[in-house]
């Protein structure tokens, strides 16, 4: 049963996958506007209720490829070593994102993630379903602060704080490369504006910044 239980699982994630991928590439070729959630389904064989209970919005079938990253903010506070404290964490998880030329630093100029990044920022209603991403994460990091140091809209102030500052970083790296600079070249500047950027949070949020406020 347990076997049974995760081959179902296993098929359900590829064909998220398989689903997103074939949207996305539609999307690239034609434009967003110009391919319809039938024209999806068709390409992958599947009807259109099928995809439905998939991705319930065409915005959906973009955003897929984020969706790793939704309330990871909170995850890594959450998971962060004791003594370490909740900004440490984040600052260092950024760092390590720039380091390795992750996509969601925007620290990346290969021609696909270029590619998928203009889609995403060029398109109005991906660019409003993307808020509810960040809202996402606003809220899973507001309730790990609130749990484990209290305070209601204190944490949720924080978390917004938090959760903005990260988005400005990448975008910043993001209009970088897409002006031309290599990824290569802009990092040591996206290293030195992401420690400025979390020096400007610790500064604003003094008990996030402690390595005593760790979850006992």
């Amino acid at each position: 049963m347990g076997d049974e239980g995760g081959l179902r699982e296993r098929k359900k994630r590829q064909m998220y996958c398989r689903l997103s991928d074939t949207a996305i590439g539609l999307f690239l070729e034609r434009g967003y506007e110009q391919v319809t959630v039938a024209d999806v389904a068709a390409a992958v064989d599947v009807s259109k209720p099928t995809l439905f209970r998939y991705f319930p919005a065409k915005e959906d079938l973009v955003l897929h490829r984020l969706a790793d990253h939704v309330g990871e903010a909170g995850r890594v506070v959450a998971g962060r070593p004791a003594g370490q404290s909740p900004l440490e964490a984040l600052r260092r998880h950024f760092l390590d994102g720039l380091d390795l030329r992750d996509p969601v630093t925007g620290l990346n100029d290969d021609p696909d993630v270029l590619a998928f990044h203009r889609l995403l920022y060029g398109t109005p209603s991906l660019v409003a379903r993307l808020h509810t991403h960040v809202e996402r994460d606003e809220a899973a990091l507001a309730e790990v602060l609130d749990g484990e140091y209290g305070g209601g809209v204190r944490a949720r102030l924080a978390a917004g704080q938090i959760v903005a500052v990260r988005r400005v970083l990448a975008q910043e790296n993001w209009r970088g490369v897409t002006a031309g600079r290599d990824a290569d070249a802009l990092y040591p500047e996206a290293v030195a504006v992401a420690e400025l950027a979390h020096a400007q949070l610790e500064a604003g949020l003094p008990h996030l910044a402690h390595p005593h406020y760790v979850t006992e």
